[in-house]
């Protein structure tokens, strides 16, 4: 147990210093090729900081544990909307682009239901998988292609030159995934030898531990003042999980949602119905801290029913 709690220390010290390395690189890198902040986030921060989830899911698919696969990324788009965006928006409101209401939260809404629709049925089949991998890169291509770089702050608080901006992101990105990774692995440890089921250590401890990247990269670009790095960083890790890592893992192992709860879902679409309302209700332009403070009440009200249920 004493080994456990220093591995969850170090990692979670590696955490934060890649977070603060990642946001400035990345919003280095932004400045320097005229790309907004949000389209960085939703890429090399959204693919970056969703890497441990594509380890966690793809693993789990090919020891053919469903609910590892399908309880990570509900567990881990529940936790970056309700908890990770709820927490950044009360740090800081987050501006809310014409980009991000046509087309970013739109999108994130149609996943998300086309992830509730096939797992209503009859889960996610290799075709399906692939049918996702081939949005995935649809909206991608849309992404770069009508981004006007807007929204890129150009007072930059650490110039540096591109190389120097790659290598800061790189390393960023290298220490997110390892520190969450060592913080995963021994709370899975304790976990286990405390007994508790898969589906429950995918959508609490897996969840939770594989966001710490966007958790940790989200608090360094609010303190930063970056709204729109956080925003692209938590819409695009939530395609990500569905679109990529789902796809990824279908392909290789359809995935059924038998060991998934209603309320589980019912809480996955109530998250970005959220964010849909707090864009565009009272012709606000900003998730603000009012919103936040509701996103992270629902995030309470959900895990307390799980260990209710435990």
């Amino acid at each position: 147990m004493v080994n456990s709690l220093l591995w969850l220390a170090a990692g979670l010290l590696l955490i934060i210093l890649g977070a603060d390395a990642l946001v400035d690189g990345a919003s280095a890198i932004a400045r320097k090729l005229k790309i907004s902040e949000f389209v960085i986030g939703l890429t090399i921060v959204g693919f970056g900081t969703s890497c441990p989830e594509l380890v966690v899911s793809v693993t789990g698919a090919i020891r053919g544990i469903s609910d590892i696969t399908i309880g990570n990324v509900i567990g881990s788009n529940v936790f970056n909307t309700l908890l990770i965006l709820g927490l950044t928006a009360v740090i800081l409101p987050i501006a809310v682009t014409r980009n991000n209401k046509r087309r970013d939260i739109p999108t994130t809404m149609l996943v998300t239901l086309l992830l509730v629709i096939c797992g209503m049925t009859n889960g996610i089949s290799r075709v399906e998988g692939i049918v996702f991998l081939a949005l995935f890169i649809v909206y991608l291509y849309t992404c770069f292609k009508f981004d006007d770089g807007s929204s890129t702050d150009e007072n930059e608080a650490k110039p540096m030159g591109l190389f120097k901006a790659i290598l800061f992101t790189l390393g960023g990105l290298a220490g997110l995934i390892f520190g969450g990774q060592w913080f995963v692995d021994s709370a899975v440890d304790v976990a286990h030898r405390l007994g508790v089921s898969d589906k429950f250590i995918a959508i609490t401890l897996l969840a939770g531990g594989t966001s710490l990247p966007e958790l940790a990269a989200c608090v360094i670009a609010a303190a930063k003042k970056k709204g729109q790095l956080a925003l692209g960083n938590i819409l695009g890790s939530n395609i990500f999980n569905i679109l990529l890592i789902l796809g990824c893992s279908a392909s290789i192992m359809p995935i059924s949602f038998s060991g998934i709860d209603l309320v589980d879902i019912i809480i996955l679409v109530v998250s970005i119905v959220l964010v849909w309302l707090s864009s565009y209700t009272f012709k606000k332009n900003e998730i603000d801290r009012w919103d936040g403070a509701v996103f992270l009440a629902a995030f309470i009200a959900y895990y307390i029913w799980l260990f209710i249920k435990l």
